[in-house]
């Protein structure tokens, strides 16, 4: 099963993230219930590595984790093949955290984790390959949309998810919830 672990975006996010989405020329709007910081992309696993990872994580409860928006960016525009809009999420020490301890539980469960740079984001628009936006249109979208008006958030839920691939893009369905304490 395809799998990933999460945060949900903080509900004061949603409506501004889909005027934002609104304002991005071409591509395709992450549906807003599938909205989501990834912590860890556990790949293809079999269901036994997923349900010791689960109890792994249902074990030891986390902090909940402040999150800050700090600007909307978009990824593989170095190359010039625009793959997605982002916002970018500050990567708090907490959040880090997270992160690792999310990914510890999957290591023990015998999944495999790629090492991999930790950029917090949530994406906003994907673009197909074989469209690419306009060039010239989607900075200035950008430009125009200015800082995120985002107030910081508390995420108080970790995420698994099943992922589906189809031809319209993923389909995600949530297999477990991981209440995260207050804040320290």
């Amino acid at each position: 099963m395809r799998a990933f672990v999460g945060l949900p975006v903080p509900e004061a996010w949603i409506a501004p993230l889909v005027r934002a989405q609104g304002a991005i020329p071409g591509g395709r709007s992450v549906p807003v219930d599938d909205l989501h910081l990834t912590l860890a992309f556990l790949d293809d696993q079999p269901e036994a590595r997923l349900e010791a990872m689960h109890a792994a994580l249902e074990a030891r409860p986390a902090a909940a984790v402040p999150l800050r928006a700090t600007g909307y960016a978009v990824f593989g525009a170095a190359k010039g093949q625009f793959r997605l809009v982002a916002l970018d999420v500050e990567p708090a020490p907490a959040l880090a955290s997270l992160r690792d301890r999310v990914r510890g539980a999957a290591r023990a469960a015998g999944i495999a984790l790629p090492r991999e740079r930790f950029r917090p984001h949530v994406t906003l628009v994907r673009f197909p390959r074989v469209a690419p936006p306009d060039a010239t249109r989607l900075p200035e979208a950008l430009a125009g949309l200015g800082a995120p008006a985002l107030p910081p958030a508390e995420a108080r839920a970790a995420v698994l998810w099943a992922s589906t691939l189809t031809p319209d893009g993923p389909v995600y369905e949530p297999l477990a919830t991981y209440p995260l304490g207050v804040a320290a």
